[in-house]
């Protein structure tokens, strides 16, 4: 009978045997451990901020026209949507037009000076984040991006 090794192409000297293998591969650990020291001692000199903050455009978010948000900035990063959705329910089945999360008074604290929107290009405020994001903004497909006050 023939050996599975010889069967498929490979000699029993080029190892087929334990012994064979391993005098083979005795100095691959050797070779990598020097490979990834050097790519250290290379690469050792790049920050990692500094690679972070040049590879993704960080969203540019202009100042509001109001003094305070209703919520910090953290939390408001968080469950923006979570509010928006509640007002929605609100509105939609109870009729509760007013209140602090009701996208009518983000969007007039929030919209652009110069573009007067929030969505209009993509520095305007949710624009600038949802595309940093990448997440689709669907609210202005049926309500207005503009502020209803004077700019």
């Amino acid at each position: 009978m023939v050996s599975p090794c010889v069967a498929f192409g490979a000699s029993p000297q080029w190892g087929a045997t334990p012994a064979a293998r391993q005098s083979r591969f005795r100095g691959v650990p050797r070779m990598g451990a020097l490979l990834l020291l050097l790519g250290l001692v290379i690469g050792g000199g790049v920050d990692a901020s500094e690679v972070s903050a040049s590879r993704v455009p960080q969203p540019v978010v202009e100042a509001a026209r109001g003094g305070r948000c209703v919520e910090d900035t953290a939390f408001m990063r968080r469950n923006h949507m979570k509010l928006l959705k509640h007002q929605r329910d609100d509105t939609l089945r109870s009729g509760v037009r007013t209140g602090k999360y009701s996208l009518k008074e983000c969007i007039d604290c929030h919209a652009s000076k110069t573009t007067n929107s929030v969505a209009a290009s993509d520095t305007n405020f949710c624009q600038s984040c949802h595309n940093y994001a990448a997440v689709k903004i669907d609210c202005f497909e049926c309500h207005t991006n503009k502020p209803q006050v004077k700019p």
